[in-house]
């Protein structure tokens, strides 16, 4: 089975990205309603896209070095591994998941060292905002619960939100969140070395 690659993620995450513009395009003539639940349903996409780049991030990573893992658990590890012994160790017998962007950075530094690449380009302060409010979006997309709207007015700082979509789709936001995660994503890459 060949290994993955982190150039080879961050393609892919690229290509969802077109997808989720492709179906974004198509909302001429819907209703003011239904444009609204589309972007609930892109923004949701575009978090399980970049969700799935991640987790293949971390699969390289542990796959390219184990050391820093076998320190981390006291726990000799081979120096390669399968991708699917490293995706167990990532996430166990659940799913990977994170919880803002605080969330992410203590999941990768599970993994990798400090000084990696993947977590001082996620440490970067200017994707901070896009990342806090992808993972609020999402959720107030995903669950409609006032817990997840408190949480999503909060990262977009506004005191009112009727939806996660009805915000979304105005002033070109979702265009924004996306495309600064394509721009993480290509920072990602640029660094990685496999």
């Amino acid at each position: 089975m060949r290994k993955k690659s982190v150039i080879k993620a961050c393609e892919e995450f690229l290509q969802q990205v077109e997808e989720i513009d492709d179906f974004l395009s198509d909302t001429k003539n819907l209703s003011d309603q239904r444009v609204s639940w589309v972007h609930d349903y892109a923004i949701i996409r575009l978090y399980r896209a970049f969700e799935n780049f991640i987790l293949s991030c971390l699969i390289c990573a542990i796959n390219n070095d184990t050391e820093q893992l076998s320190e981390a658990t006291d726990i000799r590890f081979p120096s390669h591994l399968t991708d699917e012994v490293c995706e167990y160790i990532i996430c166990g017998n659940g799913y990977f998941d994170f919880k803002g962007r605080s969330g992410l950075i203590k999941t990768v530094k599970q993994f990798v060292p400090d000084e990696h690449y993947l977590l001082e380009k996620i440490r970067d302060p200017k994707y901070k905002d896009t990342l806090e409010r992808l993972s609020a979006l999402r959720n107030y997309a995903a669950h409609d619960g006032p817990v997840a709207k408190r949480r999503a007015m909060e990262a977009v700082s506004v005191e009112r939100m009727a939806s996660a979509g009805s915000w979304l789709k105005k002033q070109n936001r979702f265009t924004k969140i996306q495309k600064r995660l394509c721009d993480l994503a290509t920072a990602i890459k640029a660094e990685a070395p496999y």
